[in-house]
């Protein structure tokens, strides 16, 4: 039997400290956490949310971590 009943991972951002909540599938979750990609366990996920869950960092901090402002040339 597939579980679809959902679950909320908190996850802190190991750089801004903000706490996350994140709300999963039961399932897909734990298919994540048995080795399929995360993307195609929870592909309801935003990309920033996946990255938080695999790296622990957040979509802020990511962006800014790796300058993806837009340059002015």
């Amino acid at each position: 039997m597939i579980d679809h009943s959902e679950m909320i991972v908190n996850v802190n951002c190991q750089n801004c400290h903000e706490l996350h909540e994140i709300t999963v599938s039961g399932h897909g979750f734990s298919c994540w956490q048995e080795g399929t990609l995360i993307q195609d366990a929870l592909p309801e996920l935003s990309a920033d949310d996946r990255e938080l869950l695999i790296s622990g960092t957040c979509g802020t901090c990511w962006d800014k971590m790796f300058n993806f402002e837009e340059d002015d040339e």
